[in-house]
This record gives structure tokens, sequence and C-alpha cells, in this order.
């Protein structure tokens, strides 16, 4: 069965084999992967999608367990490529790309937590943007110009240090970073402020939306665009998002005798991880249901409530990379279920906690099964504790998205303990932090056209 968003489609297109994708904004712009990688956002605002997910064949998920974890993305993954990038290079790219591991760690019975941060930055956006960073420089050195794109991206925490390290000495990429001042973790600011190079780091005075708000507005301001060749590498951004969809497949693989009714819970701020697991979930992936589990900036747990969407200034928490108020991902997610409401519903459910309720989670996880999460694991945990408690017959699984040290001070005032400092982190301990302050989108616009 093929699950498709028709549009027209460009004559120049339809003789090779490419995955078109559409603005959900007018659908009637279509654009080549490629395309909508370098754009980022479409010129309508609009965020990309594709217009069509082909399941894959049953047997796939059967003999799963004989497939390369190369093999096995190089399969769920294609489809959203067609030709643009060839099978060598796109094995090439995935090979790079996947050279960690992605444990499914279990932790009680019926639950268990997939761990994404064994990655370069120690959090799960390594895959994204270091598969974004080698497209990029793929579609570089086939061009005929020597125009460098600059990647202008917002980060509330993980996404600046896995952009930074992703792009890191890319040729033909320029980086530009905007984090809210004062509400990234120590760890967090220096990743994406010390690297040098080809990566700029801009503190900004304000919010995560702030942020957001700006790069968004850089990407329609022509004053901006008529010079600079932008692209934005938050989730926004299809080569971010998709390749996250690997980390369901992967889970899968590893818990396939044991879990006959799978959920995933996920901790949740701009949704693109829990958008691309639907993803995974449309190309036939046997998933029982998804929780999006967020801190108490609950936009989307209120939009299950009343069916109301009301984006709103975020609160700082000890998640911070969850404070996000108006989630760009989800109106991705509405489209998956041809923004049926009910039928979302019975695949997804949403649901908010605070602070106090975190760190309770963090210190019952570590005396009761000795483990260590960070405040976005915790959170997944909860949701995932409060869905088993109503369906008790599922096998369980949150994501821990980043590595406890991320979050050191809040980690070892919680559990009285003391976190061991990876090899990842130390290297970047001593590094010098270099960044320009910005107020306002008029000092951000100077920046770059300087």
């Amino acid at each position: 069965m093929k699950s498709t968003f028709q549009k027209s489609i460009p004559k120049e297109l339809n003789n090779c084999n490419y995955m078109n994708y559409f603005s959900l904004n007018t659908p009637d712009h279509i654009s080549s992967f490629k395309d909508a990688v370098i754009r980022g956002i479409a010129p309508d605002k609009g965020l990309y999608f594709p217009e069509s997910i082909t399941p894959l064949d049953p047997s796939f998920y059967e003999t799963i367990e004989n497939y390369s974890t190369v093999d096995l993305a190089y399969e769920a993954i294609q489809q959203f490529i067609g030709d643009e990038i060839p099978e060598e290079e796109l094995r090439a790219i995935l090979s790079e790309v996947l050279d960690f591991e992605f444990p499914v760690v279990e932790l009680e019975k019926n639950v268990a937590t997939l761990e994404l941060f064994h990655g370069p930055t120690m959090a799960f956006k390594d895959v994204g943007a270091r598969f974004m960073a080698r497209c990029l420089g793929y579609f570089s050195k086939q061009s005929n110009t020597k125009e460098n794109v600059t990647v202008l991206v917002a980060t509330s925490g993980d996404t600046g240090g896995a952009v930074a390290n992703g792009f890191l000495g890319v040729e033909g990429v320029d980086v530009v970073i905007l984090y809210p001042k004062g509400k990234v973790s120590p760890i967090q600011e220096k990743q994406l402020t010390t690297l040098g190079q080809n990566i700029r780091a801009l503190e900004v005075e304000g919010s995560f939306d702030d942020c957001q708000a700006f790069v968004k507005k850089a990407f329609l301001d022509e004053s901006i665009t008529d010079h600079i060749k932008l692209t934005s590498a938050n989730s926004i951004n299809v080569a971010r998002w998709l390749p996250q969809m690997l980390y369901y497949i992967i889970a899968y693989r590893q818990v396939k005798d044991k879990a006959e009714k799978l959920v995933f819970s996920v901790p949740s701020g701009n949704f693109g991880n829990i958008c691309a697991g639907i993803v995974a979930y449309k190309l036939g992936l046997p998933v029982d249901h998804f929780i999006a589990s967020t801190n108490v900036n609950k936009v989307i747990p209120d939009y299950m409530d009343t069916q109301t969407y009301t984006p709103r200034a975020s609160k700082p928490t000890i998640s911070n990379a969850m404070d996000v108020g108006d989630p760009s991902n989800f109106i991705r997610i509405q489209k998956l279920f041809s923004n049926d409401y009910d039928q979302l519903a019975a695949l997804f459910s949403s649901e908010s906690f605070d602070d106090d309720q975190t760190k309770a989670a963090m210190l019952k996880l570590f005396i009761e099964n000795e483990y260590v999460a960070d405040p976005h694991g915790a959170v997944g945990y909860l949701g995932l504790e409060s869905y088993m408690e109503h369906h008790p017959d599922t096998y369980g699984i949150f994501l821990e998205t980043a590595h406890p040290v991320k979050f050191l001070e809040v980690v070892e005032e919680t559990l009285q303990t003391k976190v061991a400092i990876p090899q990842q982190i130390q290297k970047v301990m001593g590094g010098q932090k270099k960044s320009v302050e910005i107020a306002t989108y008029e000092e951000l616009k100077s920046y770059l056209l300087d």
C-alpha cells in the first residue's frame, strides 16, 4: 500500500528517480531533495514534505536482524533521496553518520531506554546534523559554482553542538548558530562556541523562540537572500529531520522478539524526532503508540485535549532543549495523518511534566535501576510510565536523547553523585568561548551581511 500526497510534478522531474517535496503552505510548490536541503524552508515559509511514503516490504522487518546498520539505513532512507545521491555515495555517507552504537538498555520489566548519546557531541542530533552536513558537502562538490552556503540555525541546546561538529571544516559551508544567552548548559555552550574555523556563534538576548523567529525572518528577507545563500540545519530541514527515523528501526531490530506491542516515548520540543519516528511507522515499522513527552511547555498536550493549537512564549526548565512554545514540526505530524485528529489520536498522545516531577523521575531511575538519566530522558520516562499504567501489556522504550554530563549541575545536584566526564566532552572544556552578543533582528542582519 502506498501512502501518497500527490501534487503536480514539474516535467523536468518526471523522467528521473526523484523524491519530490512540496510546501505544506503551497502544495503546488515542488522541489527536489537537493533543493529542499539547500533552501531549508520553502519560499512561502512552508516546511517541505515528501510527496509520497512507500512502506517497505514486510519481509524487511521479518528478517531485520540479518541487516547491517548501514544496509538497514539505506533501505529505509533511499526512497526519500532517489538518484540525487548515488547509491555508493549514500552508503558512504550513512557509514560515516552511523559509526557509533544505539543500544536499547532494559531497566525493568517491559521498560527500556534507547540511548542516542554515543556520538561525537553526545546528543541524538549528531545523526541528523552529520547526515545533512555530508549531503550539503556532496552537493557542493557537484556544483559548478563556488558560492558558499550559509547554514543559519537556532538552538535550545544540543542542536548547536551537533551542527557545529557535523559541519566543522565542510568545504563550501559557513555556519552561524543562534542560541539564547544564559539558557543553555555550560557544556552545550562550549560545544558550539569553541570550534572556530567555519563555525560562528551568536548569543541572543532572549529565548529559543526569539532565536527561531530571527532565523525564519532571515530566510524571508530578500535584502539578505539576494546576497547570501541561506539554509537551515534545524529539524525543519528535511536532511536533518528524516534520518532520525533510523533510531526507531535500529531499536526495533534489538527488541523485535520481545516487543509484541511496542511503544515509544519521545522527549519532545520542536517535535522533529517523534515526527521522524512516525515516518518510520508509515514505512511499516510495527509500533503500537507514540507518546510525546514534554516539560511545562505544553502546547501539544493542550492541543490533544482541546484540538486547538495555541502557541505561546516558552518557559525555562531544566530540560531546556524542550523549551519550545511553537513547535515547528507538529504541522508535519498532522500531515502524516491527513490532518485528521481522530487518526492522529489513535496512535499519538502527549503529556507534560514539571521540573519537580522530572527530578523525582531522575532520582527514581537512579535508586531503583542504578541508571543516570538526563532531564530530557527523565521526562520521556515519565510519559512512558503514565501511559503504561493504563496499557500494561506493552513494551515501552523511552529515548535518552543526551548524555547526563550535558546537564552536569542539575544531574549531580539531584542525584547527589558525580558524573564522569567522557572524552568527547573533555576535549572541548578547555576551549576558548568565541561568540557575538545580539539583541535584535537588525543586529543579526548586519552580522550576516558584514
